[in-house]
Order: C-alpha cells, then sequence, then structure tokens
C-alpha cells in the first residue's frame, strides 16, 4: 500500500483551483499504489481551509496547526512535509505546479532523498508519469525509481476534484526550522478586481505589440473590464517592463486555459505558447499575417491593435447594454 500526500496550497483562508487539480492527480496515483490520498493541510488557524478541503475527495484530510507555518517559508514548509509525510506513510508528495509548489517540491526532494517529475499532465496505469519537455514539443513518460517520490502537477492538466466531506485530523508533527532557516521580512501582493489568472474563464494577454505600459492601461484593460476577463502578458512585454511578471503566461510563467484566450500583439513564440495553448478557443490580433500565434488560433484578424481592440471593445459593450 502506497500513500500519497497533497499539499494544500492556500491564501486568504482559502483553498485555489489549482490544488484541487492537485488532488485528482494524487488520487490517481493513491489508486495506483493502492493507497489513501490524504490532503495537507499545514498553517497557523486554517480550521477553515481543511473544511475546505475535506470537499475535494481525498481519503482524508490532516491538518498541521504550528506556529511556524505562519508564512509561507519554503525550507520550513518542506520540513513540515517531510514530517509529515512520515506520520502518514506517505512515499510520494504532490503538489500544484504553482510558484509555491515549484519553490517547495525541490527542496522536499532534496530532504527525503526523492526521484522528482515536475509539471506532469498525465499518470499512466503502470505508475509511469507523463510531462512535457522543451517548451511542450516533447512529451515524455518518466519513471520514479527510488522509494520516495515528488511530483508538481500542472494546473490545467487535470480536471479539478471535487467529493463529499473527507474526515480530518489534527496530526501533531515533530520538525525545526534549518539552522540557516529564511526568515519573513513583508508581504507584498497585487490586488486587483479582475479574475485570478489562472483560474480565469476568460484571458486577453497583451504582448511587445503594444509598445508600452500606457497602451496596456488604455488598450488592454478596457477590453478586460468589458469581457470580465483577467490579464495576462507575453515575456517580451514583462521584460520590456509594461506589466509585473506576475502576469507572464509561458514556460517561465503561468500555464492557463481559459475558455477564451485573446493573443493582442503576440507573436507567439515557443515560450508563450507553452503556457496558453491548452486554451478552448483562441483569438490572435496582430499585425504581422506571418506571427507564428495564427498557427494555433482558433480565429485570427490581421489588424492594427490600436484599432481593432478599442473598436472590438466598443462592440462588447454595446452587446451588455
Amino acid at each position: 500500500m502506497s500513500n500519497v500526500l497533497i499539499y494544500a496550497e492556500h491564501a486568504h483562508g482559502k483553498l485555489p483551483k489549482a490544488t484541487a487539480v492537485a488532488v485528482t492527480a494524487g488520487k490517481k496515483l493513491a489508486a495506483i499504489g493502492g493507497g489513501q490520498a490524504i490532503l495537507a493541510v499545514l498553517g497557523t488557524g486554517v480550521g477553515d481551509v481543511a473544511q475546505a478541503g475535506a470537499g475535494l475527495g481525498a481519503d482524508k484530510v490532516v491538518v498541521v496547526d504550528n506556529p511556524l507555518l505562519s508564512y509561507h517559508l519554503a525550507d520550513i514548509t518542506a520540513a513540515a512535509l517531510a514530517a509529515t509525510a512520515e506520520a502518514t506513510g506517505s512515499d510520494t508528495v504532490v503538489f500544484a505546479a504553482t510558484s509555491k509548489g515549484r519553490d517547495i517540491a525541490p527542496r522536499l526532494a532534496a530532504m527525503i532523498d526523492a526521484s522528482i517529475a515536475s509539471d506532469i499532465i498525465d499518470v499512466n496505469a503502470d505508475g509511469t508519469i507523463v510531462r512535457p519537455m522543451w517548451a511542450g514539443s516533447v512529451v515524455a513518460t518518466v519513471e520514479l525509481t527510488a522509494a520516495k517520490k515528488v511530483v508538481s502537477v500542472r494546473a490545467t492538466a487535470f480536471d479539478a476534484a471535487s467529493g463529499s466531506g473527507a474526515p480530518i485530523e489534527n496530526l501533531s508533527v515533530s520538525f525545526a526550522a534549518p539552522a540557516k532557516a529564511m526568515k519573513f521580512g513583508s508581504l507584498e501582493e497585487t490586488k486587483s478586481d479582475r479574475p485570478v489568472l489562472t483560474e480565469a474563464a476568460r484571458v486577453v494577454a497583451g504582448g511587445r505589440g503594444l509598445k508600452s505600459a500606457e497602451s496596456f492601461k488604455t488598450v488592454l484593460e478596457p477590453l478586460c473590464d468589458a469581457l470580465g476577463a483577467a490579464m495576462g502578458a507575453s515575456r517580451a512585454a514583462v521584460d520590456a517592463g509594461y506589466v509585473p511578471n506576475d502576469l507572464q503566461v509561458g514556460q517561465t510563467g503561468k500555464v492557463v486555459a481559459p475558455t477564451l484566450y485573446i493573443a493582442v500583439g503576440i507573436s507567439g513564440a515557443i515560450q508563450h505558447l507553452a503556457g496558453m495553448k491548452d486554451s478552448k478557443v483562441i483569438v490572435a490580433i496582430n499585425k504581422d499575417a506571418e506571427a507564428p500565434v495564427f498557427q494555433v488560433a482558433d480565429f485570427g484578424l490581421v489588424a492594427d491593435l490600436f484599432q481593432a481592440v478599442p473598436e472590438m471593445t466598443e462592440k462588447i459593450k454595446a452587446l451588455a447594454k
């Protein structure tokens, strides 16, 4: 029997969709190994999070409430997870492939001497792992041969889990901060009324073709607001300083798979396509008819974005009235 421990990423008392996706992958791994899928909720005062987690269909929820876990510090969280995995008899630990998951997973793998596979997109019946390589141009089937395993799950690769209430157990585990542990300094969050980029049903993303940060505000933001969409950006736009890097979509940014993805002034470099090609409907607006983005777009408009996007915004507003 092989139990699987799933890290419950949470913020402000809520679980993101990425955690529910990780539970789906964890349940699949647990079924193959004949064990339980156990959701681990770490932090302080996380009772509401545990209750929410109990509705994700895991076999059990364990709560580790400790002052050391008040803030996200990867080295301390990894130590707590190592102790939790041992206490629950789990030889596999599953994360969502988010910024937090990518921060903790390799530290934990090194700590417990585990094999690791990152950004997985499927699990085969024989327990082998499927993961993309080289910006998704190659898909590899990987066998993890170590006794202990760590995997991170692409947040668009599995359906979000749901289920009836799972039992909740308060778990007391012994762990300590490393000798040269990180220390919490401050947290600066970007707050927005728009949907969360990785969970939005509609995304409007801008590229270098917008030419300035001001254009993101005057051209792209009105379209986002008219559609109720999240805003994204290409790496080129982020590197140019037009928008902060938490909006970056791509291989080195966030992976999204909304119902509608509108790429504005984005050429379609493979790095960007790796982060959005699983979108249900892709619309591309670019004045270059040869831009690679048109190869993956369901609908393409060869036009000057500075004229086309405001016109589109006005038509959407008119339809909404």
